[in-house]
């Protein structure tokens, strides 16, 4: 039987169904990308590598030095700076190649994410297949990427004139943007997988209790970020003692307290070091409640997380900040957010 012609103009305009479970599914991907960033951009502080790429490209810097010339440019415009003039006088073209490439990677991970972001929330759009309510939220965190991307930038920036190293302020405020847009993409994900599962299900709440042990785990990221800025973690290879005494030796020569707890190495990394515990309790309490709120994985994921993660510190501080383990340790802390996120959406999910 032939099609009315007045029936198939509505059928060809009619609504196409919201897809969650993709998008979550895509936003998932994405947050594993920002972990590998976050890992990324770990081994480049670690190998001193941040400060090597003296300019920001945000599109022609996709492409590295081709030949020898361009490489010896690059490598000119890195003996300018402090870094090379104080530091690493005498370093080889193939020394400079390598802190090259770390940067140049976590640069192009930053680009590649921008990408894998930006291009499947166009497609989803286009084909109306983003549910109603989760627009704004996606947009909201395509912006805050590329915000991060001039974060990062303002930090290495910080490096080029006077220092030989970046702000430990601009770093701390480069990670936790990043591990915020992680648990942002965490969070949006596990409301659009609940969504898909229950059409009628509304998106979780942030509970008194989420934003407690948020803050509680801020102030620990924060100091982390003091202590790898600062390389603080060198300031003592013991535990739980530092240098044969529990509170540092030093931490007076500061005129105030204030001013000793954000510039002094060594009671930045005594406030990291006990902190942590303070930060464990707060952690086992919204690893109980998302157990008793029906999700034993949360619970399970956020205790394995920060017990890793304290053994993982310990061993970064007693070997002197071995490469691999202080590595692994950035990798969990990353996990961990997105872990804590997860117990704070089950805790704030809402019930029918």
């Amino acid at each position: 039987m032939a099609q009315s012609p007045l029936i198939a103009p509505v059928a060809a305009t009619a609504p196409r169904p919201a897809r969650p479970a993709a998008i979550a599914a895509w936003l998932f991907a994405v947050a594993a990308l920002i972990v590998l960033m976050v890992v990324v951009g770990g081994i480049t502080r670690l190998t001193e590598s941040g400060l090597s790429i003296t300019e920001w490209k945000p599109l022609t810097g996709i492409v590295p030095p081709l030949n020898a010339e361009q490489w010896q440019a690059e490598f000119d415009n890195y003996k300018r700076i402090p870094e090379y003039q104080q530091l690493n006088q005498g370093m080889t073209l193939a020394g400079f190649q390598a802190i090259f490439f770390w940067e140049y990677l976590h640069r192009l991970l930053g680009r590649l994410i921008g990408v894998v972001f930006a291009l499947p929330l166009l497609w989803f759009a286009l084909r109306r297949a983003i549910p109603r309510g989760y627009g704004w939220r996606l947009v909201a965190l395509l912006a805050l990427g590329g915000l991060q991307g001039a974060i990062g930038w303002w930090m290495v920036a910080s490096g080029l004139v006077e220092r030989t190293d970046v702000s430990h302020f601009r770093l701390a405020t480069h990670l936790l943007t990043a591990l915020f847009i992680l648990a942002g993409l965490v969070w949006t994900a596990l409301d659009l997988r609940d969504l898909a599962r229950d059409p009628a299900a509304r998106p979780a709440r942030l509970t008194g209790a989420g934003v407690v042990v948020g803050l509680v785990l801020l102030v620990q990221l924060m100091f982390g970020a003091f202590t790898a800025g600062l390389n603080a973690g060198l300031v003592t290879d013991e535990w739980p003692l530092m240098n044969g005494r529990f509170l540092p030796e030093g931490v007076l020569r500061f005129r105030s307290l204030g001013g000793a707890l954000l510039n002094d190495p060594y009671l930045i990394h005594f406030v990291h070091r006990w902190w942590a515990w303070v930060t464990v309790a707060a952690l086992v309490v919204l690893a109980r409640l998302a157990r008793r709120a029906g999700d034993r994985r949360a619970s399970v994921a956020i205790h394995s997380a920060f017990g890793i993660q304290i053994l993982l510190g310990i061993a970064t501080v007693v070997t002197g900040v071995e490469i691999v383990l202080a590595t692994l340790h950035q990798l969990v802390g990353a996990l961990l957010v997105a872990s804590v996120a997860w117990g704070a959406h089950a805790v704030g999910r809402r019930r029918a």
